[in-house]
């Protein structure tokens, strides 16, 4: 059993789910688990993400050693961002969670009035 517990408030694990759990960070993982991408074919691939959001969720992602930045000998330079191995453990999870979003969407996209 784990010693951490989600229901304490100052429990790492609340961080964590934190860090992981927000809409850009689970489809920028989703959209990294097929192999590194470039920015801006990582960008083009993500609908509705503005450069400064896909820039600061790649940022913090790379900070806490879920995705690796590689600048590109290419000219002009380019720059790829592929999953770590800590990455990849995550892509798990988060794959689930985003095929399960993708089936009930309709369902839950329903008259929030009722």
């Amino acid at each position: 059993m784990s010693e951490h517990d989600v229901f304490l408030a100052d429990c790492p694990a609340r961080t964590t789910l934190d860090l992981v759990a927000d809409t850009w960070s689970v489809v920028v993982v989703f959209g990294l688990g097929g192999g590194p991408q470039r920015y801006s074919d990582l960008r083009d691939r993500i609908g509705g993400i503005s450069k400064k959001m896909l820039t600061q969720t790649l940022r913090k992602l790379e900070r806490n050693d879920l995705v690796e930045r590689r600048v590109l000998a290419t000219a002009p330079a380019g720059v790829e961002y592929r999953l770590t191995p800590l990455g990849q453990s995550l892509l798990g999870p988060v794959s689930v969670l985003a095929r399960w979003a993708e089936e009930h969407a309709e369902e839950l996209a329903g008259d929030d009035s009722a």
